[in-house]
């Protein structure tokens, strides 16, 4: 039997075509340099790594109705313009300290140094340096994921670096540089979506099922955005770190844009988890059994979904409502005004984010389960294009059809 060429030779000719198209446009587009002015006196513009050599002084201090232990330290600048200058840094002795605990000679900490008109330098202390602690979380994080995921661990360690590289690499910069944020976020979540997932779970029909899933989902979640944002007429002023940035940023940033950008990219990580976790259980239980037909794969599907989505929103509140204890204890301090917090601008996109992502992921159960219930009963139709869509493990898929 001749084989047919046709679909290596339509797939070589796609790819062909995406690659020239990516030369002309896309490659200026994604590694332009970028020149984006703003003000000098941003976060960490003079903030220099130090360590404390010695303890010159120490004592108790009474601020306000505060007393507190305070410290005079010496420390050491590590690297910079002023690499090895020696500094006195006072802590605790003239504001409120953030802790209890007192600093040791050997810690690393963050200074900030301040240059006087007559030349000479002073310090102030700024932070606790955590880079240590970080690291140290970062290699457990690492060597759990290779532990327990293994291979596919190193495609989902690859692809969290590709995201970092998306969002720190295209998306800041893009936006930064006055682009519409909503576009550019859709952007990179579209590239996002057409990696990471493949990086992670490989190139098969499975991982086919569940981009498309997602790409859906994803429609849905950023019309519901647009739509609430609009109607609750946020406009993005809520946070005050928006507010910072267009304090010390001389591009003009559409910081209702950069609100609705956040949601999309914030969905994007959620349904990740949910969709693929939904795809794989249609694709699984056709593999057990094959003679399932599309109603029975996803009403079995969507038991499971069920259950996947009832835990899922009740996380994403346990989440939110970790992350924002100050704000909960801000309803519980404004007694009969709870109303008006309810009203606050900051408080509304907090809400808005949190209900428009949950009903995002509750529609991402239907349709990841319909889209991923079609495909699995229909791969076989596909023909030879299935050596080059490429079939999930065991040969689940077109092991069955003959």
């Amino acid at each position: 039997m001749k084989k047919n060429h046709f679909p290596f030779l339509l797939a070589g000719g796609l790819l062909l075509l995406f690659f020239v198209a990516f030369l002309i446009w896309g490659f200026p587009y994604f590694f332009q340099p970028f020149n984006f002015a703003g003000s000098a006196d941003v976060f960490g513009s003079k903030v220099e790594d130090a360590e404390i050599v010695k303890i010159l002084e120490e004592g108790k201090i009474t601020l306000g109705d505060v007393t507190q232990p305070y410290q005079v330290l010496q420390v050491k600048i590590i690297g910079g313009k002023y690499d090895g200058v020696l500094l006195e840094v006072e802590y605790g002795k003239y504001q409120q300290r953030p802790g209890s605990s007192l600093l040791m000679v050997g810690d690393a900490i963050f200074v900030t140094l301040d240059k006087r008109p007559d030349g000479v330098i002073s310090a102030y202390y700024t932070d606790y340096n955590r880079s240590f602690a970080l690291w140290v979380l970062l290699g457990v994080f690492v060597l759990s994921i290779l532990l327990m995921a293994q291979r596919k661990g190193v495609g989902a360690l690859v692809s969290l670096a590709f995201s970092l590289l998306v969002i720190i690499g295209y998306i800041i910069p893009h936006i930064l540089a006055g682009e519409d944020p909503v576009r550019v976020s859709l952007i990179g979540s579209a590239i996002l979506l057409g990696t990471t997932l493949y990086l992670t779970y490989g190139w098969n029909i499975k991982t086919h099922s569940a981009v498309i899933s997602i790409f859906f989902a994803l429609v849905i979640t950023g019309t519901l955005s647009i739509f609430f944002v609009n109607l609750a007429h946020l406009s993005g002023f809520g946070d005050e770190n928006a507010l910072f940035l267009t304090q010390v940023s001389s591009t003009q940033i559409n910081l209702k844009g950069l609100l609705l950008g956040g949601m999309i990219i914030g969905a994007l990580g959620v349904l990740d988890d949910l969709v693929t976790s939904q795809t794989a259980v249609a694709f699984e239980l056709f593999s057990v059994d094959p003679t399932l037909g599309f109603r029975e794969i996803f009403k079995r599907s969507m038991r499971i979904g069920q259950d996947h989505i009832a835990a899922t929103v009740n996380t994403l509140f346990l989440a939110y409502s970790g992350a924002s204890l100050p704000l909960l204890l801000l309803f519980a301090l404004g007694r009969g005004n709870v109303p008006y917090l309810l009203n606050a601008e900051f408080v509304t996109e907090e809400i808005v984010r949190t209900l428009v992502g949950s009903i995002g992921l509750i529609a991402a159960v239907p349709i990841s389960t319909v889209v991923a219930a079609f495909t699995v009963k229909n791969s076989h139709r596909l023909g030879d294009l299935i050596h080059y869509l490429g079939a999930v493990e065991d040969e689940q898929l077109h092991g069955h059809h003959h």
